[in-house]
């Protein structure tokens, strides 16, 4: 069963058509890239899948639940790291995992256990109690990948998340989710405006003017585009539109 399933999936603000008849899948254990210039629906797309907008046309299922029809479970099996960091930056690491792990009604017992994994998971303990203003970028990130994880979702979606890091910090950062991904055969959801994010083995997801212009592996795409590579593949597929 596939991790997320998006079928026939539109949303309108008004009159104007942000997103139409968009399908695709995302399977465990697989890393898919999502691409799309300025205005392409990306936003309105991750706002539809954690349920900030609520549907209009289409279905969403997350781990088997229609995302409609039982939102509590489809949420449930959903972890996500925004563009923009939602870390209480006064509180330690750990008081941020423990405050998550309690608006799950996870008992502290089970909390405790799942934070210590997930901090030797992310290499965090001996930063757990520190507050979180105290941490670079990358650490920041991986506090927010520990806390999105504590529930054991079944897809993982990062909207953006390597935006303000040094190069060598995304690497780090889109390395270490890949490692999660073969691992714990999570299904990542991974939106990015930087190409080099993207690897040739890759599900590949393009969306252009609301409509998904391209699917399938990533190296596949360009083949049959009869291009070589994914930067000449965006552009003719996008038309040269600014990528966001």
């Amino acid at each position: 069963m596939n991790s997320l399933e998006v079928e026939g999936l539109g949303f309108a603000y008004g009159t104007r058509q942000a997103l139409q008849d968009v399908n695709f899948a995302c399977a465990p254990g697989h890393f898919s890239a999502l691409l799309g210039p300025n205005g392409a629906g990306k936003s309105t797309l991750i706002a539809l899948l954690t349920r900030l907008y609520g549907l209009q046309q289409g279905q969403v299922r997350i781990g088997g639940h229609d995302l409609r029809r039982a939102p509590r479970p489809a949420l449930a099996q959903l972890g996500v790291v925004f563009q923009q960091s939602t870390l209480d930056l006064d509180l330690s690491v750990r008081q941020n995992l423990n405050y998550h792990a309690a608006l799950h009604g996870m008992p502290r017992s089970l909390a405790n256990l799942r934070i210590d994994a997930e901090l030797e998971r992310q290499q965090l303990g001996e930063r757990q109690h520190e507050k979180v203003r105290l941490l670079n970028g990358g650490h920041r990130r991986r506090v927010e990948i520990a806390r999105a994880l504590l529930h054991k979702p079944r897809l993982l979606l990062l909207d953006e998340a390597s935006v303000g890091l040094d190069p060598a910090s995304r690497q780090a950062l889109n390395q270490h989710v890949r490692q999660l991904c073969r691992d714990e055969q999570l299904a990542v959801l991974w939106t990015t405006h930087l190409l080099d994010e993207v690897q040739d083995g890759d599900a590949l997801l393009i969306l252009n003017r609301g409509r998904l212009v391209a699917q399938g592996r990533a190296d596949e795409v360009s083949a049959s585009h009869g291009l070589n590579s994914l930067a000449e593949t965006f552009e003719r597929l996008t038309r040269g539109e600014v990528v966001k």
